[in-house]
């Protein structure tokens, strides 16, 4: 079976550079699909050998070959997916620190309604804590009593008891 793509003595060398100077493993995966290619083994096979899917497999060397090897051997996630940048989530969340300094309540349902029109769709559940808790927010909730006091009259007859017994 004829090859559409044909790679060069030049190529594999580079491939091979860039496989030995590379140290993530998503990246050596692909670069081993490409240097299989070149030893001249069929789609399938390096389909198993990798695990990738045979049209995976066809695409990595197709993208090769049209962009080159800085799109086989670059990180295609990079570490921040969020809707906000971290200096617009500060400044969307100044209104409500401002509200909660002068002793107002703010409740998540709120913020995460504004939240949501300002990005313009709707979040995950666990998606504004996550904002709240990347910028220093906890969750403060003041108690008048501790659940378990006693009452006043208990308190009082334990007074007069222990009273009576240090006399």
């Amino acid at each position: 079976m004829k090859m559409k793509y044909q790679f060069s003595k030049e190529q594999y060398a580079e491939i091979k550079a860039a496989k030995k100077a590379n140290r993530d493993k998503q990246i050596d995966a692909r670069l081993k699909v490409l240097e299989l290619r070149c030893e001249g083994k069929g789609i399938i096979e390096i389909a198993k050998e990798t695990g990738f899917h045979r049209s995976h497999v066809s695409g990595l060397i197709k993208k090769y070959f049209e962009e080159g090897l800085t799109a086989i051997s670059k990180k295609h996630y990079k570490g921040n997916r969020r809707n906000l940048s971290i200096e617009e989530e500060r400044e969307f969340l100044e209104r409500y620190r401002q509200q909660a300094e002068q002793g107002q309540l703010v409740s998540i349902q709120e913020i995460e309604r504004a939240y949501e029109e300002k990005v313009g769709h709707s979040i995950g559940s666990g998606q504004i804590y996550r904002v709240l808790r990347r910028h220093g927010w906890r969750k403060v909730m003041p108690r008048s009593q501790h659940p378990k006091k006693a009452s006043e009259e208990v308190i009082e007859t334990s007074k007069k008891l222990t009273h009576e017994l240090q006399n």
